[in-house]
């Protein structure tokens, strides 16, 4: 390795160790547990409960194909890019370029629709909400993840606790209340194929996915912390597996209970569908907590999204795919302008106060990073069988084969639902594409995820002696 080489990656490192499986299950726990709390309730407003749970079923398959598929490839490319990792490795730079924007349009407007939400949350509580609400929570998170990662990582499990024993308490406290015809509330309409089961008909199960994958979305982002893992190989497949298991029955407990018991047409239009269900079945007090638990589920979604975006960007970074200077990690092995640059960018989204559009433009860029992430595993096995896969997927081609079909599914139920939402997301691809072609194809560091290894390799092979 030429001393140029060396000397770039050298300050370009992550800690390595900081992570096992047991931290990396709570970091994908952490990603997605604010969307038990809320939004996911919208889609039986969409489709009734039995519509909803149908899109719910669909999209619980496409989140654990994808999760088995993601697990293979982590443990056979454990680079910090995760799923952009994975596509340049399958279909080389360009496809790498294209899966990695779609995830950075999800995590980046992820957080600020997530802030949002935190500000409506506070301002219940204690009357105060607005801009300083938003900066003063990307402020205080990104100082956290600017500590080090082993700090963050832990802080990140104690608030996500928090959170799933207010889900917990609330699905043990609704099962007395239980009663399956409130599941059934839901006047029919006069959509077509309407019935007393789907009272608004095929249309609005199609239209109800969006809000489905609220239950689940960015559990794919364990990945994201492979390069700080204990073993990768082993680590990140167990997290990852055991996040998505934990994850369905989290799911499976609001999605049946809350409106079980607090009724679905009540449901479908509560803004904190776990606190109305408790308060309709007289357990005030029990909502009380909830409601502020509810805020440490927002918070360990919108600390955790920002741990992926800068991990994210930092990987994108090194390689060359966006500038160089973002790469730059501190003394603690920290990205610090990763972390602080997309933040700005979070907080400037924020301000629009438009929630559910960038909710809804995070879901388009998932949705199209799941398509292409399925498809390089695919892609993985047919060209490179001989690669070492610690972990294999159960099923193969088919599993991931699956997963690619629903995500389609589900990125054109986006556009049944807010074609807005859909066409400004492409407006931002289009930017991509242009600023790709036009600049960074030709400033590429590392063209594949191999090349990057070993130079990783080497480099800390030189550099341990001076540690």
């Amino acid at each position: 390795m030429s001393h140029d080489n060396r000397a770039y990656l050298a300050k370009r490192q992550l800690k390595r160790g900081s992570a096992g499986a047991i931290l990396l299950a709570g970091l994908g726990v952490s990603y997605v547990i604010s969307g038990n709390f809320a939004g996911w309730n919208f889609g039986i407003a969409e489709a009734g409960w039995a519509g909803f749970a149908i899109a719910a079923v669909l999209m619980a398959v496409m989140y654990l194909t994808l999760v088995l598929s993601l697990a293979e490839m982590s443990a056979a490319i454990p680079a910090a890019g995760g799923g952009y990792s994975f596509a340049r490795q399958a279909m080389g730079p360009t496809g790498g370029f294209f899966t990695g924007l779609a995830v950075l349009i999800e995590y980046a407007l992820a957080p600020a629709a997530i802030v949002i939400f935190i500000g409506a949350a506070v301002e219940a509580l204690i009357g105060v909400n607005g801009p300083w609400v938003y900066a003063a929570f990307y402020a205080v998170f990104i100082g956290i993840h600017l500590a080090g990662v082993g700090e963050a990582l832990k802080t990140m499990m104690i608030i996500s606790g928090l959170a799933v024993f207010a889900i917990v308490a609330t699905g043990v406290a609704l099962v007395m209340h239980f009663d399956v015809s409130n599941l059934f509330d839901v006047p029919v309409s006069e959509a077509a194929g309407a019935s007393a089961l789907l009272p608004l008909g095929w249309y609005g199960v199609w239209a109800a996915l969006p809000f489905a994958m609220w239950l689940f979305l960015a559990v794919e982002g364990v990945p994201l912390a492979a390069e700080e893992a204990k073993d990768p190989g082993r680590d990140v497949p167990r997290g990852i597996i055991g996040a998505m298991l934990f994850l369905l029955f989290t799911a499976l407990l609001v999605v049946v209970l809350v409106p079980g018991a607090g009724g679905a047409a009540a449901m479908g239009g509560s803004e904190v569908p776990l606190v109305d269900a408790l308060n309709a079945t007289g357990q005030g007090g029990l909502a009380t907590l909830v409601n502020v638990l509810g805020l440490a589920g927002l918070v360990a979604s919108f600390f955790s999204i920002i741990y992926g975006y800068s991990r994210l960007v930092f990987a994108l970074s090194r390689a060359g795919y966006l500038p160089t200077s973002l790469s730059l990690t501190t003394e603690r092995k920290v990205p610090a302008r990763a972390l602080i640059v997309p933040g700005v960018f979070g907080f400037l989204a924020s301000l629009s106060g438009e929630g559910d559009l960038m909710l809804a433009m995070a879901v388009v860029g998932a949705t199209v990073s799941y398509a292409l992430m399925a498809f390089s595993h695919i892609l993985l096995r047919v060209r490179q069988p001989e690669l070492l896969r610690p972990y294999r997927t159960p099923g193969g081609v088919v599993t991931s084969s699956i997963a690619l079909v629903l995500s389609l599914v589900a990125l054109t139920g986006v556009y049944a639902f807010d074609p807005r939402a859909f066409f400004f997301t492409l407006g931002l691809f289009v930017i991509g594409a242009v600023y790709y072609f036009g600049y960074s194809r030709k400033r590429l560091v590392l063209k594949s995820a191999d090349e990057e290894f070993a130079m990783l390799a080497e480099a800390e092979a030189e550099l341990a002696p001076a540690v």
